[in-house]
């Protein structure tokens, strides 16, 4: 079972691949978001979200399980810490289905794969690494170093 927001990606793309063509990649030969395009990444974005929500499932299932019962104080304070891990990264997990949410969104209105910055095509490769880019590799990396920038003042 993935442990990590990246792991869970990659079992979602691999879920995504084998509920499509299970051959089909998109390339950069065809017109750029066409309806295969579309599918291939809706299918992903989907598998994506449903991989988190039975994560989080389990997740909600062991802790209706009980209190923490650790007679030893050190073995309580290491479950608690593991706990709150969990739960902090449930919480990311959270924030990324809003995220997943929009990029499905995006689909729907025609407006997927396309900068929100600039309006230009994402590439995708970078599609592919991070289906819920919103930008360009250029207009993010700008964003980054201006939010650097705003941090040092």
């Amino acid at each position: 079972m993935p442990t990590k927001i990246a792991d869970v990606g990659a079992d979602a793309l691999r879920e995504a691949r084998s509920n499509l063509d299970s051959d089909y990649v998109p390339s950069d030969d065809e017109e750029f978001m066409n309806e295969r395009q579309q599918e291939y990444f809706r299918g992903l974005l989907i598998a994506w979200k449903k991989s988190i929500l039975s994560e989080a499932e389990s997740t909600l299932a062991h802790l209706q399980d009980g209190p923490l019962r650790e007679p030893d104080l050190a073995d309580r304070a290491s479950s608690e810490t593991d706990w709150a891990i969990e739960l902090r990264t449930r919480d990311r997990q959270r924030k990324l289905i809003a995220k997943i949410d929009s990029a499905i969104r995006r689909i729907d209105e025609g407006e997927y794969g396309y900068c929100a910055v600039t309006g230009e095509p994402i590439s995708l490769a970078r599609l592919q690494a991070r289906p819920i880019a919103t930008m360009t590799l250029e207009a993010q990396e700008r964003h980054e170093r201006n939010e650097r920038i705003s941090r040092e003042d």
